[in-house]
Formats: structure tokens, C-alpha cells, sequence
């Protein structure tokens, strides 16, 4: 395997992956439980370009009532190992993207992705089409150029990874198809200069809080009861509460403390003179694994129990929108860690490993004991306006996915 004349190939090929990245992008596929259509278009034109190239590859179908199609695609293409296959190494990307957030904040039109300054700007670029465009042209190069390596290679694309893997991930673990024997690379978050490998993440949970009040005149609140203000008194309590009590620090994550955030407010009346009589709002927490989920939960029922208490006639409800509790961190010293690692650093940037906040598959992995890494070379711009990706990033991760190949062919 001569991973020099490959990554000279892959050079080659950027202006491709240019108009690749931009006919792709343009195609929407915002996750239908943020207001989307889905990913199935998109899908249709990942298989369409596999077609193209005569790559095979198998759909797996996953029922979803959300999306007109009926049903969600998730696409995996295998190219067998050469010593063992009942062991793979698996590239996963996903293929949904979050919604466009406020128009007005986006310098472009965010589904007519622009090239500019050697950057792509487009809904997604980063979140994941980067990890999309990269291992298709790496899986192409191996397919043309015949290569195999001790084990079976995957690549998967997979779908809903933004709300849950419910319908993506978590449906082919459940089918068995990824198992504890396997090891993965999901190029899914990362840092500017390429160096991080993500090997552990937080908790997460995003909790949606109802506060059910009494609804009344403006002019007249002692006929009713503002849910409005207990809401806002008691995030800004439970906000400050939780950073106090849950404070300790580890320096493998960045940031290095558990985060508490409120976030998303739902609209309550529809006049500025109506006394609210519910209130609902959001947190965001990542946690990390020095404490348990259910720990914070009893910290966070037992401050409700209070406002209950010291504010008569209202009942508080929280409910989980999702959960996800920190898994075992996949170890520096596996193979798929070591080997990015290494390859990584012969670029001439120095990588190391440590944990985020949490939110890839990644912890969906290790949480069924699959060593998984997450990394990419990305400014972070996903969720955000203007999103963008690198060019030039582009080009290096699929090199380095070549030489991490190499790795595992004993080079």
C-alpha cells in the first residue's frame, strides 16, 4: 500500500470534491423532528454516486411515520478484509443536518452552498457533509486501486443522527451489525488544527421543564399565578444551583467542568396584559462522569419540590427529550486510537486524545463497548450561521484516514 502516491490521488481530486460537496449540500436534509424533510433525497444521491462508480453497497430501511417516504435509509458499503472477516473497521458519518436557524443571520443562502476564501459555505458543510465527501472519495480510491486491509472496512452513512440515531445507529446496533469486536472512526467533531481525538464524552440530557400555573388579567395577578415568573426564578435557581454543587473538574474534557445551560423558551400568552398560566422551557447539561445522571435528577426534583412548596397552586413537570449517559471512554492504547494518533502526528502536528461535551455517536458505541474515536480538522462552525468547511481540511482527513489504513496492515 503506497499511502504516498494515495494521498497524492486524493490532491488530485479536490476540484471534485468541490462540486461534490456543493451538488450534495444543496440537496435538503434537515432531520424531520427539526422541521425537515429528512435525509432520504440526499441518501438517493450518495447511492446514485456509488452506482456511478459500480461501489456496492446495502440500504437498511428503518420505519418512520415522520417522513413522507415512510421510512428512513441508512447505506453501508464493505469491502472485505483480507485476514478476518468477523472484525471491521468502521467510517460513520451521518448524512441529516439541523435546520437553518434565523435567516437573517446567514451571509449566504444556507442550501446554495458558496466557495469563498478556500472555505465552502452551506447548512451542514461541517455537520456532516465533510465526513460524508471524505470517506467516499477515500472509499472510492480503495476500490479502484484494489486495496484491502486485515479486516473488514465500513463505510456507513447513516441517518437522524441529530435527534437521537433512533431511526440510524441505534437501529443497526440493534440489528447486530456493529459488534463489540469492531472499531470505529466517526469524523464528527474535532478541533482547527486536527490534533484532538476524541475519546470520551459527557453525559447528556436536554430536560424540558413545565411550570403549571394559573392564567389571569395582567391588571388583576392576584387572581392568578405566574407561571412566567416561578419559571424564570427557579432556571435561574436550578442554573446556579447545579454549577455550585456539581463543580469538580477533569482535565481530559474541555471545558472541563459538567455544564448547565437553559436554552430554548416556548412562547406562553399571546398578549403582553395576559398573566401566564405555563411556562416551558429547556436546559442543556453535560455531565461529567465523575457523576451520575440520576444523581443531578434527585438534585433537580428535589429543587421543584421546593417552588411547589413556597409557591401554593402550581405543579411542575420535567420530562427527558434525550438521554444520554456516559459511557466508559474508549482507552488511548486501542488500536483505532493509536493508530489515528499516529498518523496524525506524522503530518508534523502533535495529536492527543481527550473527552467533549458530548452529542456524536461515538458514545452510542462505546456504550455497547465498541472503541470508537471521533475526529475531524473543523473550525466548529456546525449548529451555527454561516457554516463552513476547510477545503484544505478536506483533502488532509482523507489522507489521513489512508495512512491510519496503512496502520493496520502492520506498516
Amino acid at each position: 500500500m503506497d499511502v504516498k502516491k494515495l494521498q497524492e490521488k486524493i490532491a488530485a481530486k479536490r476540484e471534485q470534491m468541490i462540486a461534490d460537496m456543493i451538488e450534495m449540500s444543496s440537496i435538503p436534509a434537515t432531520n424531520p423532528r427539526m422541521g425537515g424533510p429528512g435525509e432520504y433525497e440526499r441518501m438517493q444521491w450518495i447511492m446514485r454516486w456509488f452506482d456511478q462508480r459500480n461501489i456496492p453497497y446495502e440500504v437498511y430501511e428503518v420505519p418512520d411515520d415522520a417522513v413522507k417516504e415512510g421510512v428512513r435509509l441508512n447505506v453501508i458499503v464493505t469491502i472485505p478484509g483480507t485476514k478476518v472477516q468477523d472484525r471491521s473497521l468502521w467510517f460513520i458519518s451521518h448524512v441529516d443536518t439541523v435546520g437553518t436557524g434565523d435567516l437573517e443571520l446567514w451571509d449566504t443562502d444556507p442550501l446554495k452552498p458558496v466557495v469563498k476564501d478556500g472555505r465552502i459555505y452551506g447548512l451542514g458543510c461541517e455537520d456532516n457533509s465533510q465526513s460524508v465527501i471524505t470517506t467516499m472519495y477515500a472509499c472510492e480510491l480503495l476500490f479502484s486501486e484494489e486495496i484491502r486491509i486485515d479486516r473488514n472496512l465500513r463505510f456507513y452513512y447513516a441517518a437522524d443522527e441529530e435527534t437521537g440515531s433512533e431511526y440510524g445507529m441505534k437501529a443497526l446496533l440493534d440489528k447486530g451489525l456493529i459488534q463489540p469486536e469492531d472499531e470505529a472512526i466517526v469524523p464528527d467533531g474535532g478541533s482547527h488544527d486536527g490534533a484532538f481525538v476524541e475519546v470520551a464524552e459527557k453525559s447528556q440530557v436536554w430536560l424540558k421543564f413545565t411550570v403549571n400555573g394559573k392564567t389571569a388579567h395582567a391588571a388583576m395577578p392576584q387572581l392568578g399565578i405566574n407561571a412566567c415568573y416561578i419559571g424564570m426564578k427557579f432556571g435561574v435557581e436550578l442554573e446556579e444551583t447545579l454549577k455550585a454543587v456539581y463543580s469538580e473538574e477533569d482535565p481530559l474534557f474541555n471545558p472541563p467542568m459538567s455544564t448547565f445551560e437553559l436554552t430554548q423558551k416556548f412562547a406562553n400568552v399571546a398578549s403582553p396584559n395576559v398573566l401566564p398560566g405555563k411556562d416551558i422551557f429547556c436546559m442543556d447539561m453535560r455531565i461529567l462522569p465523575m457523576y451520575s445522571v440520576d444523581e443531578v435528577m434527585t438534585s433537580i426534583h428535589r429543587l421543584m419540590e421546593r417552588y411547589e412548596k413556597d409557591f401554593p397552586g402550581i405543579h411542575m413537570d420535567v420530562e427527558f427529550l434525550t438521554r444520554t449517559d456516559a459511557p466508559e471512554p474508549t482507552s488511548p492504547e486501542s488500536k483505532v486510537a493509536r493508530s489515528l494518533v499516529e498518523a496524525i502526528s506524522e503530518t508534523g502536528t502533535k495529536a492527543y486524545s481527550g473527552g467533549i461535551g458530548g452529542g456524536t455517536c461515538g458514545a452510542i458505541l462505546r456504550a455497547r463497548k465498541i472503541p470508537a474515536v471521533v475526529w475531524a480538522t473543523l473550525d466548529d462552525t456546525c449548529h451555527s450561521p454561516n457554516e463552513y468547511v476547510i477545503i484544505d481540511n478536506m483533502i488532509r482527513d482523507t489522507q489521513i484516514y489512508l495512512s491510519v489504513l496503512d496502520k493496520y496492515n502492520g506498516a
